[in-house]
């Protein structure tokens, strides 16, 4: 479901605050909101925020340079994958600089007369978005952009149509034209905006790009692919099924479910201390992450806190918690009642129902008592890690999010204990 953004008086009041205005012309004119908004083939003298960060100053200039080289507007050496990776590193190693970036590319994919360099304005921010969340500030406004264009293609082709006859109709035949195509070359925008929406909200809450190293060019690649193939991470549990219909049509469990698991068992993840409390590398859980969203698992891992890390992610990210949102409060109504506790888990979508039994199975295998001796993760502390990947409380109430948390501690510690799950055993 879409929430309704802000409106677009909402957003021009935002632009007036915030924009840094620019001016034009050797009497110093300033330029309108709606101009400073609009598709700009020179270059910029100072950002298009304000701030007094000197340094962002600097590279926001620069960067609005590398905008124009990825979306095909400025000629440069580097290819379009080392642009973004240069574009990406800049933003993700300086805060400052990331609302400058998504306000840059909002400018540049507005009235943009050519289609392609358009596609490529929005394939860069859907990139952007796998590594970094606008502020909390401008993230309302990025959102109401976006959210415009989720159903926009006919308007866009005919908007187009209009600036270039208009644009034609000032120009002399002899003045040099900038290449017009209105020809479909790339996704329909709509495509790229859907996308977008999805991954702004979830970048909002999980945060982007995690740890020491910077992204890498496989990372850029993978951000573009994610645009039409789905990932196995943040997708939902019927997408990531479809997905792995071709290449493992009789599996009723997710491969990357049943692989991950399979890993820290086979890495000697129940007698090792700590599992599932203590984070595997993040730098080396990214690194599994893009592998596994190839299909592959590497020979080399030693450590099973990285393939338990990235499990956790996996539950924690899915589109939709493992135990769907209309049940959450009946889990947490029988977060005392064994009986009552099993009887939810009944109820639940045949796939739903299945990942969950596979999960408390796999966790049952660490509460026996020959393996809590080694890890020190008893049952009350396995229900403590794993609670919040599998159930999502709604409320923004501080107290009702505490009160809420130990039931659902206590409802996954029932399941734990009491949900019959040996008919998993040899399902995958």
């Amino acid at each position: 479901t879409l929430r309704k953004p802000i409106s677009q008086s909402s957003m021009a009041d935002w632009a007036s605050k915030n924009l840094n205005m620019h001016t034009q012309g050797i009497f110093r004119r300033r330029i309108s909101i709606s101009n400073m908004l609009s598709w700009n083939g020179g270059s910029i003298k100072k950002p298009m925020l304000i701030t007094s960060n000197r340094t962002i100053k600097k590279e926001a200039c620069e960067m609005f340079k590398l905008v124009q080289s990825y979306m095909g507007d400025r000629q440069t050496r580097m290819d379009r994958n080392h642009v973004a990776l240069v574009t990406v590193t800049k933003c993700w190693s300086m805060q400052g600089l990331r609302d400058e970036l998504y306000i840059q590319l909002i400018r540049q994919t507005t009235d943009n007369m050519c289609y392609r360099s358009l596609a490529w304005g929005w394939e860069l921010m859907a990139i952007s978005l796998a590594f970094f969340s606008p502020s909390p500030k401008f993230q309302s406004y990025l959102e109401g952009y976006i959210y415009r264009h989720l159903d926009s293609d006919e308007r866009i082709a005919q908007h187009i149509k209009e600036l270039v006859d208009l644009k034609n109709k000032k120009i002399t035949k002899s003045r040099k034209k900038r290449k017009q195509n209105t020809e479909d070359e790339g996704l329909p925008i709509s495509t790229y905006a859907k996308y977008c929406y999805r991954k702004l909200h979830k970048v909002a809450v999980t945060g982007g790009k995690k740890g020491l190293r910077k992204p890498t060019v496989e990372e850029i690649t993978h951000a573009r692919n994610a645009i039409l193939t789905p990932s196995l991470f943040g997708s939902s549990l019927e997408e990531i099924m479809l997905r792995q219909q071709d290449m493992y049509p009789g599996n009723k469990l997710p491969w990357v479910q049943t692989q991950l698991s399979q890993q820290v068992l086979a890495l000697g993840g129940e007698q090792t201390e700590g599992i599932f409390r203590i984070p595997g590398d993040i730098d080396e859980v990214n690194a599994l992450k893009l592998q596994v969203d190839q299909w592959r698992i590497p020979n080399g891992l030693s450590d099973p806190n990285i393939p338990a890390s990235l499990l956790k992610l996996w539950y924690r990210e899915l589109e939709e918690p493992v135990i769907p949102q209309q049940f959450y409060q009946e889990c947490i109504s029988n977060y005392e009642n064994p009986d009552a506790a099993v009887a939810v888990v009944q109820l639940l979508p045949e796939l739903n129902r299945l990942v969950l039994c596979y999960l408390i199975h796999f966790l049952q295998i660490f509460a026996q008592p020959s393996n809590v001796g080694r890890t020190k993760m008893d049952v009350n502390n396995l229900a403590m890690v794993m609670a919040p990947n599998c159930l999502r409380c709604q409320s923004d109430d501080p107290r009702v999010i505490f009160e809420n948390t130990r039931k659902e501690m206590s409802f996954l510690r029932m399941l734990i204990v009491h949900l019959d799950t040996s008919f998993i055993k040899g399902l995958v």
